[in-house]
């Protein structure tokens, strides 16, 4: 089986901080740039999404739990 190397290990999602940026979302849901960037103006990005100015950020907690692995919140 070959990783992806654009998609984020599970170690690496355990160490995100309480917000992230769309890029490192989408990279730990697995799916491309376009597509994140086109659900997120859509407002249909599966976890919730944060508008700060021109940038969107997504909060780690909706991330973990749509990922299924809530758990990881301290």
């Amino acid at each position: 089986m070959t990783v992806d190397a654009e998609v984020l290990t599970l170690s690496e999602v355990e160490a995100l901080p309480a917000i992230v940026d769309l890029e490192t979302a989408r990279r730990a849901l697995g799916i491309g740039r376009t597509t994140a960037y086109a659900l997120a103006r859509a407002g249909s990005f599966p976890c919730p999404v944060v508008r700060v100015g021109a940038a969107y950020r997504i909060p780690t907690v909706g991330l973990l739990r749509l990922l299924g692995i809530d758990h990881l919140i301290r």
